[in-house]
């Protein structure tokens, strides 16, 4: 193991560790907001296709799970052999097709699996992180409950929720309470997210094409209103409707 990459990023966290107060004084707890930093970050290069961003964020990355790892062998708790093990133990009991005899498909049989893993079938939805974004929490619920069979065969079903939900809210907003509005709006946006988990769309990729969409969009209206001489401040709605249809032909 010593001329692995893993090796040497374990190597220079232990030289960190002994030979600069700052990274010896760190913990995993102390950690957590610059490991969050960095997998945000990463998520971005992702997004971008940016292989040199890429490369650098996995590095970051890297570093990180090698301060916990070697903190670990620190504390005698783990090391990176059992990490590893128990990486290659979960893979080869989600995948039975591949590493043993089992007649089910990987696919159907791996959410099984993880329930077990999670408690003996108690508790299909127990185990997601509360600190999920909203939008990945809704997809993750949805996909628990979808892996133990209660989904739809079809994105109709969705789609016919979908109709439901803006009925009900329709009614909430003419008489409702703030709360029952705001009640109907999350199921609403509930049952989208599900659309989109149906039709094979990963929600939040969408919405962030969504909203750099608005954003070149708008920018393409505030753009073209100073060329005019038009103060968006105090341009009516229909002016800058007429702005926003113009910059939509124009394909930004």
């Amino acid at each position: 193991m010593s001329d692995s990459a893993l090796a040497r990023a374990l190597a220079l966290v232990r030289d960190l560790r002994a030979r600069c107060p700052w990274d010896r004084a760190q913990t995993p707890q102390t950690l957590r907001p610059y490991l969050v930093e960095e997998v945000l970050e990463l998520d971005q290069a992702l997004k971008h296709d940016d292989a040199a961003a890429l490369r650098d964020e996995l590095g970051d990355l890297l570093l990180h799970l090698a301060f916990q790892i070697v903190i670990g062998e620190e504390r005698k708790t783990f090391d990176a052999e059992s990490v590893t093990r128990a990486l290659e133990e979960k893979m080869w009991r989600r995948h039975p097709k591949l590493f043993g005899h089992a007649e089910t498909p990987d696919h159907e049989g791996w959410e099984r699996v993880k329930q077990r893993e999670r408690g003996e079938g108690r508790g299909t939805l127990r185990g997601l992180p509360p600190t999920l974004p909203p939008l990945l929490m809704a997809f993750q619920l949805q996909e628990r409950a979808a892996g133990v069979g209660f989904d739809w065969p079809d994105a109709s079903g969705p789609m016919l929720k979908i109709k439901e939900e803006l009925v009900e809210l329709e009614r909430e907003t003419g008489a409702g309470s703030r709360e029952a509005i705001a009640d109907e709006i999350g199921d609403l946006l509930f049952a989208v997210v599900n659309l989109a988990r149906k039709l094979a769309i990963d929600p939040r990729a969408a919405l962030e094409q969504a909203n750099d969409k608005f954003t070149r969009r708008f920018e393409g209206v505030e753009q073209l209103a100073e060329r005019r001489g038009i103060e968006i401040g105090r341009a009516t709605l229909a002016e800058l409707d007429r702005l926003w249809d113009e910059v939509k032909t124009q394909s930004l």
